[in-house]
């Protein structure tokens, strides 16, 4: 989904850092942490019940509680949680933004005496859904430790609660918190965001829409050259085209233009199945987060009303709704046979939402238009297990992206909430909510640690209670409670986490970091890592944990051994 542009960006770097820049991104942070940019419904697509539960309540406790409501009758803002109940191979993140929202519905109504959809339409809030199932294959072994709530795996960082108490914050928690800067523009709209990466804009976040479907991109600033595009990976990747229309017709301004989506194609290509729109404008990858209007939103509810209710179809947003939507006939079933979908089966959906299109009243709004995020903005992808080890570790760096992480973090000090005295701790390292006795601290990052004798060197360490804990370089250590007198030891590159099942009994799963977990998914590394399982059966082993009880348990069980440290 991330392309061109964002290739340098995952890696925690700022490609063109100017002043300007650096002052928008700046500003996008202070309105970050104001407490006030908060989407009044906040939507969780999760695998099951139980985490839906979980981020119900974490989530109105914490990021989405926002900085308060002066009127102390209001019900936003709101936390919804449901679960994708679909069929087999799921539904689609097309299909699967109309089923969650639909099932968000229905809980607002049962729950809170809320009609969701009423309120959408009369534009007096504004909501976001995220989606947040997959196994996380990319981040093994780490989701594993959170029984496969991929989105609650937690960062090194820390996260104050409104209990005042200091916790680790949550990959989907840093997302929440980083897209609510676009809550104020999108009255009347379900915006819809994947969660894995922070992202701070160089571009407007405020603005007015213009389309009742606008998607997220990185646009370029003038035409781009069929040297410019193969250049810039465009033909390998989502792509989003601003259309300007043909001579006579009269255009506001750029943000007024429309847009058309097209996926891995040449510059010729392009042009050739965006020539009868018009000329290409601007163009620029797709982030694929978009935000829909009220009326786009019921319109789309109504046409696939029938596969909703089957709950067996499988749609996604862009090859099944922005591309038929955008392009011309021949040009989507040419790409979409490309794709491996069959001609008549291609037609047949471009004609059925050719209809839809046709039928649809847009009103004073064009259909479907492009939202900048500007050139030159940071990027932090925790979504791979390398990327979640190199962008923490930026929090130690020098520069403009650990300057702006900090920022975004509220981190003031190299320790918040600890209790260090005894150890030897260098001037980069941060500590959140630690606590150690003797030892020393070297280019690490530690949250919610509890242990008397500490030796971490380049590590990075969450959540872990032990009397001894040692740590080489690029090591992860992460939701590791011991109670032995020999404590953990992970040698340099070594990753290992602890699964909690719901007795509270504890096992230990390894990696390192040269692994890669999609592709070692299957595989038990038991010589390797010595590991009984593969990653793939804990995964399976844990469906249906409930993780609220787990969380419990393994509180429980953190206590009981820090509790025995002597603090």
């Amino acid at each position: 989904m991330f392309i061109y542009y964002l290739v340098h960006y995952t890696q925690g770097i700022i490609m063109t850092t100017t002043d300007d820049n650096y002052k928008a991104m700046e500003a996008a942070v202070t309105a970050m942490n104001s407490g006030t940019c908060l989407y009044d419904i906040t939507i969780i697509c999760t695998t099951d019940d139980h985490q839906a539960a979980y981020w119900m309540d974490r989530l109105s406790s914490g990021v989405c509680k926002g900085a308060g409501n002066s009127d102390s009758d209001s019900k936003f803002p709101m936390v919804l949680a449901v679960s994708e109940d679909w069929g087999a191979g799921g539904a689609g993140n097309g299909l699967g933004t109309l089923y969650a929202w639909q099932k968000a519905c229905a809980l607002a109504t049962s729950k809170h005496g809320v009609d969701l959809q009423e309120a959408l339409q009369q534009g007096s809030v504004s909501a976001a859904l995220f989606h947040t199932a997959g196994k996380g294959t990319r981040m093994a072994p780490l989701p594993a430790s959170e029984n496969n709530n991929k989105p609650g795996v937690k960062l090194p960082f820390p996260n104050r609660m409104a209990d005042g108490k200091l916790d680790s914050l949550t990959v989907l928690e840093a997302v929440v918190k980083q897209t609510g800067i676009y809550a104020k523009s999108r009255a009347g709209r379900l915006s819809v965001f994947w969660g894995d990466q922070v992202f701070l804009p160089t571009a407007e976040f405020n603005y007015k829409p213009k389309h009742h479907v606008d998607i997220l991109c990185t646009l370029s600033d003038q035409r781009v050259t069929a040297e410019e595009w193969k250049a810039q990976g465009l033909e390998k990747y989502g792509v989003i085209a601003c259309i300007a229309p043909k001579e006579g017709t009269v255009i506001e301004s750029d943000s007024t233009l429309d847009a058309a989506q097209v996926e891995k194609v040449d510059h010729a290509t392009a042009t050739s199945l965006l020539g009868a729109l018009g000329e290409i404008r601007q163009v620029g990858p797709s982030l694929g987060s978009f935000s829909l209007s009220a009326a786009m939103l019921t319109g789309l509810c109504n046409e696939f009303s029938t596969e909703l209710t089957d709950k067996t179809a499988k749609l996604d947003s862009d090859p099944h709704f922005w591309m038929p939507l955008t392009l011309p006939k021949e040009s989507y079933v040419n790409l979409m046979q490309k794709k491996g979908t069959a001609e008549s089966e291609a037609t047949s959906h471009y004609e059925r939402v050719e209809a839809f299109k046709t039928k649809f009243d847009a009103g004073n709004l064009g259909l479907f238009g492009a939202v900048n995020v500007g050139k030159g903005a940071c990027w932090w992808d925790y979504g791979l297990l390398k990327l979640y080890s190199k962008n923490s570790l930026v929090l130690l760096e020098d520069g403009s992206s650990s300057a702006l992480l900090r920022k975004f973090l509220n981190v003031t000090s190299h320790q918040i909430d600890c209790t260090t005295e005894g150890v030897a701790v260098d001037d980069r390292s941060y500590i959140f909510g630690s606590k150690a006795k003797q030892g020393s601290i070297k280019n690490s990052i530690l949250a919610g640690v509890q242990t008397a004798e500490i030796n971490a060197d380049g590590a990075i360490i969450v959540n872990c209670a032990a009397k001894k804990i040692t740590a080489g370089p690029g090591a992860i250590l992460y939701n590791l409670i011991c109670d032995s007198d020999e404590g953990i030891t992970a040698a340099a590159g070594q990753v290992m986490v602890s699964v909690t099942d719901e007795e509270g009994q504890s096992t230990e799963l390894k990696s390192r970091m040269d692994i890669d977990g999609g592709k070692a998914w299957k595989v038990c590394l038991k010589e390797e890592c010595g590991n009984d399982l593969s990653f793939e059966q804990v995964h399976l082993n844990n469906k249906q944990a409930n993780i609220v009880e787990i969380q419990k348990k393994r509180q429980e069980n953190y206590l009981k051994v820090s509790d025995g440290l002597g603090f």
